[in-house]
């Protein structure tokens, strides 16, 4: 089985995250399982809590998405809290699209009757507060702590473990004002806390299980690839992923190119 991991970040496997991130994800993926990890390459990868980057991260998505079909991989997984691009990029391709904070959100149900999440600044609020919305889970949310941190912070903390403690405190002490709001399940939503944590094997806090987005994220890639072998479909093609056909699907072909798009014939 081979995985495409799409992390948001610039070039993420040549980075500190990224070892920590390879490291985590080798961890937990089933014997077999290959995990190409790849960062964004074409856009700033700096932040898509800001509409304008997350425009240009998307555009990067979709591509790699079809990149990844015809390269054969079994699934694209998109590793970042924003899930930008997941509904353009199930269109875009047959073979299963998963992204960090449906799965996450999803299974924090299943694992609990409430969740809260853990933002990384007051910035992500709002998107993280959409995602929730889009997934229709309002009602098992509880609500949303940030943290005061920024990408520079974070960055710092990859190879400062000290500093790094401190982030991981600050992580520990939103979480705590989310169980006395009546979380059962945190959710980091971040890539860098969830390798901290996932690093320090810190699964739980006060009870109460820690979803670790990346290594879920991972698991459920696996698992999507073998229903599909199993079953010989997973992502529905019918109205919200469907893609063009006929002739609208040549008239999109001649203007972005002959690989736009799977073959429907394909699966």
């Amino acid at each position: 089985m081979k995985l495409w991991y799409q992390s948001l970040a610039r070039q993420t496997e040549s980075t500190p995250y990224g070892e920590i991130l390879r490291a985590t994800i080798a961890a937990a993926v089933d014997p077999g399982t290959t995990v190409d990890m790849r960062g964004v390459a074409k856009s700033a990868g700096i932040g898509v809590h800001y509409r304008f980057l997350e425009h240009h991260d998307m555009r990067e998505v979709m591509f790699n998405a079809m990149q990844a079909e015809r390269e054969g991989y079994d699934a694209f997984l998109i590793g970042n809290i924003s899930d930008a691009g997941i509904r353009e990029a199930r269109e875009c391709v047959n073979i299963p699209v998963l992204g960090l904070c449906e799965t996450s959100l999803h299974l924090a149900s299943i694992m609990g009757a409430s969740f809260g999440l853990v933002t990384i600044s007051p910035k992500w609020n709002l998107r993280i507060m959409e995602n929730v919305q889009r997934y229709g889970l309002e009602r098992r949310f509880v609500g949303m702590e940030p943290m005061n941190t920024s990408p520079i912070e974070l960055k710092r903390a990859m190879i400062d473990m000290p500093f790094r403690q401190g982030i991981i405190e600050q992580f520990n002490v939103a979480a705590k004002k989310l169980l006395d709001k009546g979380a059962e399940i945190i959710i980091p939503a971040g890539g860098d806390i969830i390798v901290f944590l996932a690093e320090s094997k810190t699964y739980d806090i006060e009870r109460a299980p820690i979803v670790n987005g990346i290594v879920e994220l991972v698991k459920m890639g696996e698992m999507a690839v073998k229903l599909r072998k199993i079953t010989g479909r997973f992502t529905s093609k019918r109205l919200s992923y469907a893609p063009p056909t006929g002739d609208y699907l040549e008239r999109t072909r001649a203007f972005y190119g002959a690989d736009v798009y799977p073959d429907p014939k394909r699966d």
